[in-house]
């Protein structure tokens, strides 16, 4: 999609690929995330300063190996994808001592031009690189800021929808806001409309969009993700979640509408019943789901 201009050090495509996909998905804070990074560097790095300094004995080699190796196969894969593109961000800036500014440089734009033109600073915590040069490319007109930790390139188009997923990492699209994107709704979403934990509290959301607080057990039911518009990813729930919450809240909603939607979906031959009674279910609201689902059947 978009032309790469002044790359010096280039990074594996697919190594690049698979860090954007992974970094994106995971919605842990990004201590948490380090934390666990830390789990995979450290212990190889203790090994490998171990056997530098003596001649161990075959077995025991082979026994400090296997402990280090064993837990970094149960790691999460994401992590392994992150791990591997800071290492090689690490070996590009160890080869090339002097050239550690065009390095970060480079790499911030392939992974912007790997991410539809856009980046959140997030992206480049677990890299090592500094903020600073995001501040120094915005001031050479390489990049744009276009909101608090949220980047641009020049010709790229404004996705509303994933900026606002990627500043508010718990929030996913709900109810009539999903459903606008399945083509299920007449109403265009002028607010977004999204669910969250609980425990998440953030005042900015709340001024921003409508905010249905759930707890854990149901906050991630039926989560899927799609593509917007513009090319990218945003997780929103599937249809039988939002005909659930819909249902659960037409206190909160246009009636007419509610009806309207679950009439299309009883009609839709994409429909999934023994789905929409099992997150029904767990939500408490099987009576309520089956009575309202079922006048509409002829």
């Amino acid at each position: 999609m978009y032309k790469e201009e002044n790359i010096n050090f280039k990074i594996n495509n697919e190594v690049l690929r698979n860090y954007v996909e992974s970094i994106n998905s995971l919605k842990e804070p990004m201590n948490q995330i380090l934390e666990k990074l830390n789990q995979i560097s450290k212990p190889i790095q203790e090994v490998s300063e171990s056997l530098n300094k003596t001649m161990k004995p075959v077995v025991e080699v082979s026994n400090v190996i296997y402990k280090t190796v064993e837990p970094i196969k149960k790691i999460d894969e994401k992590l392994k994808s992150i791990n591997v593109m800071s290492d090689t961000v690490k070996k590009l800036s160890t080869k090339f001592p002097n050239e550690q500014s065009k390095i970060f440089t480079d790499t911030i734009k392939q992974i912007m031009y790997a991410n539809n033109g856009m980046l959140s600073t997030r992206m480049i915590e677990p890299l090592n690189i500094n903020r600073q040069y995001l501040s120094v490319m915005e001031k050479n007109n390489d990049i744009e800021k276009i909101s608090r930790g949220i980047y641009l390139l020049p010709n790229a188009f404004e996705d509303s929808y994933y900026l606002f997923q990627q500043k508010y990492k718990k929030a996913i699209f709900s109810h009539m806001n999903a459903l606008y994107f399945y083509g299920m709704t007449e109403e265009f979403p002028y607010n977004y409309t999204v669910t969250v934990p609980q425990n998440y509290h953030v005042d900015t959301v709340n001024e921003k969009c409508n905010v249905f607080y759930v707890s854990d057990d149901i906050y991630e039911m039926g989560v899927v993700e799609i593509e917007t518009p513009n090319g990218n990813k945003v997780r929103v729930y599937d249809k039988e979640r939002c005909i659930c919450d819909i249902i659960r809240s037409k206190g909160r909603m246009d009636y007419e509408q509610v009806k309207k939607t679950i009439k299309q979906y009883i009609q839709s031959e994409e429909k999934n019943i023994g789905k929409l009674s099992e997150y029904s279910k767990k939500m408490g609201i099987s009576e309520k789901v089956m009575e309202m689902v079922g006048g509409f059947y002829y």
